[in-house]
């Protein structure tokens, strides 16, 4: 009887798994006009591109955008603490400076932790280093609408290892620009 209900059990669930859907041949619409390939086929006349349509990318100017200013973007922190170190007020007034130079850009603050303590524990200093160099940025001049702290407690290591040297480069935020 047991191994009955069993095996129905296991087949609607298998049943339940399936899916008539078909992925092949999935129509594609392009409301721009220009041909589309499906298929791996050509589109047009041929495997030409539009030379009109392709917009030219300048690396020089692309690379400085998302890179931010010359210099550090971190900022380290003693074990178990969240109190931006004196040394490192030249880092933030850089990236503030850089940051309201064009209020279209946005930031994103990342707070992480060594090794030592619980994931929760981790997450909570984490979250707690980004809030700081948030405030030291606020208090910049830095619209508050450009930035975003979020934590990764100890889930993305700088440097792995357990040693003091390790553990010190992995207690940081690190700003990036999105």
């Amino acid at each position: 009887m047991k191994r009955s209900i069993g095996i129905l059990f296991m087949t609607v669930l298998l049943a339940a798994c399936g899916s008539s859907v078909k992925l092949d041949n999935v129509p594609v619409e392009d409301k721009s006009g220009t041909p589309v390939a499906v298929d791996g086929g050509s589109a047009g006349a041929g495997n030409a591109v539009d030379q009109r349509n392709v917009a030219s990318v300048d690396i020089q100017k692309s690379a400085q955008q998302g890179a931010g200013p010359a210099g550090s973007r971190l900022v380290y922190f003693d074990f178990d603490s969240f109190v931006i170190k004196p040394e490192f007020q030249a880092v933030i007034e850089a990236q503030a400076r850089f940051i309201k130079a064009d209020r279209a850009r946005k930031v994103v603050i990342e707070g992480h932790t060594d090794e030592s303590g619980g994931r929760e524990y981790n997450l909570a200093l984490g979250q707690k280093r980004a809030e700081a160099v948030r405030a030291a940025l606020g208090l910049l001049g830095v619209s508050d609408g450009q930035l975003e702290a979020v934590s990764f407690g100890k889930e993305k290591p700088a440097q792995p290892g357990n040693d003091d040297a390790s553990m010190a480069k992995n207690r940081r935020a690190e700003i990036s620009y999105r």
